[in-house]
């Protein structure tokens, strides 16, 4: 049986809520989303993991996290344990890839994973991301729009604007 370390802590956004594994951080849970959402989250990556409070990873995600919010960090270093499909992790891969203040396209990273035309499937995988703003999915976006974030639009346009890309 794996350990899952679950951990909650507040922000000035709201309550996020974070878990991760003994390999590293591999679930953020945007403020807004309930308790419940990020429970369904942990079922479906990590079913029949043992639950633990605290862990280590988690602190320091909640350090890294909230120092990011305050504008005091431009890049994450956590150890990461991302779940998902090859493709998925491929896409999530090069979303990390995205400097703090810019943004790339669906379409630029579809390129860039080698499927050029899945900008569809691209924001499928951003919209399974269990690791939003480590992985920072607000920062793709439409051709002709900030396009869909988990977290909410106002969200996404909130994050930008304080990275400054918009």
């Amino acid at each position: 049986m794996n350990n899952l370390y679950v951990h909650s802590f507040e922000t000035g956004l709201g309550n996020i809520h974070t878990a991760a594994t003994d390999k590293g951080l591999a679930i953020v849970s945007l403020p807004g989303k309930s308790r419940k959402a990020f429970e369904a989250r942990i079922n479906r990556y990590f079913p029949g993991s043992r639950i633990l409070v605290g862990g280590p990873v988690n602190k320091q995600a909640q350090e890294q996290i909230t120092a990011y919010l305050e504008g005091k960090l431009k890049k994450f270093t956590l150890k990461l344990d991302v779940p998902g499909t090859p493709f998925q992790k491929k896409v999530l891969n090069q979303v990390s890839q995205i400097p703090y203040g810019k943004t790339a396209t669906y379409g630029e990273i579809a390129v860039r994973v080698g499927h050029p035309g899945a900008s569809r499937a691209v924001g499928n995988a951003n919209a399974r991301n269990c690791l939003p703003l480590v992985i920072p999915c607000h920062r793709v976006v439409a051709a002709n729009s900030p396009g869909g974030y988990d977290g909410g639009l106002k969200m996404k346009l909130r994050l930008l604007k304080m990275e400054g890309s918009i």
